[in-house]
């Protein structure tokens, strides 16, 4: 059991300086004219200075790192790449070994209220020993040391951390790249990963990555070419960061507002619909933490080479695997079953009218419901749960 990866483990702790310096360039900058209150052409220019302002002002920082310090994290170092991330252990000797996977543009933040439902559930409902990496460039698991970090090579650097933590099986959860990670670990991993749940929402089928839909009825291809339509100009930050990822770069480390924006304006575009502003879909304060840990990490540059890298990859789709897969739908839109489960084949499908992309802040506890439904199966914990007997103490190797 276990590879040759050094995992120690870790507590965040942002200098004095740091933070003094974060301040002072948000009251530095220099905003564009505000000609506007609408989301069409990116994030307003008086709803930026509002939240700008409370970040710098009211915003504490240091309450947010305590929170976040409460939770036990590792940071290992696999082919000169810094890994960072959580590592919460179940008190409960039939926990089963979870892998967490965050897309974009998040960090393994996003997990900081999940992860502990899982850990410790009420009664005697399955719990998780949960790993929640930041991915290559994302979060604190900066700098980006070096080019090629696409979703091959991070799947398999996760497997490696989750050995070296002394898990040899494990199920696994993702969403957005999270959820290609997942799939490329069960590619990969083989029956090391003894299944895989995905998180989706609406405009996982309105991507250029959506499956085949020749299967769609006249009227559903129809609603189909309107979802694709209405998604269209939501991509522009896509095809920047996949063909000129340092263009933006310059721009996300250097200037916390534009960090902030870029961030702010996905939450908005990709929570759930029947909230106006993000703070209403997501605790604005968990927000700003998110957004803080990306630009003291510094990992604008990042997360937008994971993009460039997957863009260019030289994977091979396609390929077929036998682990047990599941999907948790979040959002209502009756076509992401019949494009993403057209015959009805997996063995876990399940719709939840509220939610969207980032249902781990915006809907913990149904996450956390749908991980045991699927992931806590007696069958599944059994077979995962007598490799993680001994595993290593939260943030140890």
């Amino acid at each position: 059991m276990g590879t040759d990866v050094d995992v120690r483990p870790y507590e965040i702790a942002v200098s004095a300086e740091e933070v003094d310096d974060l301040r002072e360039r948000l009251a530095r900058t220099r905003w564009p004219a505000e000609l506007t209150d609408a989301w069409d052409r990116g994030t307003p220019v008086g709803y930026a200075r509002r939240l700008a302002e409370r970040w710098r002002t009211t915003f504490d920082w240091r309450a947010q790192e305590v929170r976040l310090n409460r939770l036990p994290q590792f940071v290992a170092e696999v082919d000169g790449q810094r890994i960072h991330g959580l590592h919460v252990r179940s008190t409960r000797a039939d926990a089963t070994p979870l892998l967490l996977c965050h897309g974009y543009p998040t960090s393994c933040v996003e997990f900081a209220r999940l992860a502990p439902l899982l850990a410790e559930p009420d009664g005697d409902a399955p719990a998780f020993h949960v790993v929640a990496p930041s991915m290559p460039g994302y979060g604190l698991s900066t700098p980006l040391a070096s080019h090629g970090w696409d979703i091959v090579r991070t799947a398999d650097a996760f497997d490696r951390v989750v050995r070296a933590l002394g898990y040899e099986r494990y199920a696994v959860f993702g969403g957005d790249v999270g959820a290609g990670v997942a799939e490329q670990l069960c590619l990969d991993a083989g029956d090391r990963v003894v299944a895989s749940l995905v998180s989706t929402d609406p405009g996982a089928i309105a991507t250029a990555y959506t499956p085949p839909t020749d299967h769609l009825t006249p009227a559903e291809a129809e609603r189909h070419q309107a979802l694709v339509a209405a998604r269209t100009e939501d991509f522009g930050y896509l095809q920047v960061q996949a063909t000129r990822p340092l263009s933006v770069a310059y721009g996300l480390t250097d200037s916390p507002a534009m960090q902030l924006t870029w961030i702010v304006e996905k939450f908005h575009e990709w929570t759930d619909p029947a909230h106006d502003l993000p703070e209403e879909a997501v605790d604005v304060d968990d927000l700003l933490a998110l957004v803080s840990v990306s630009w003291f990490g510094r990992a604008g540059d990042g997360a937008a080479n994971l993009l460039y890298e997957t863009a260019h990859s030289a994977a091979a789709w396609g390929r077929h695997h036998d682990r047990p897969q599941g999907m948790t739908a979040f959002g209502t839109e009756p076509l992401m079953r019949r494009i993403l489960d057209p015959d009805g084949m997996l063995p876990f499908w399940n719709e939840r009218p509220r939610g969207g992309h980032f249902p781990a802040m915006e809907r913990p506890d149904d996450v956390a419901a749908d991980v045991r439904a699927f992931l806590g199966d007696p069958a599944l914990r059994e077979s995962a749960a007598t490799a993680a007997q001994g595993a290593a103490a939260p943030g140890a190797s």
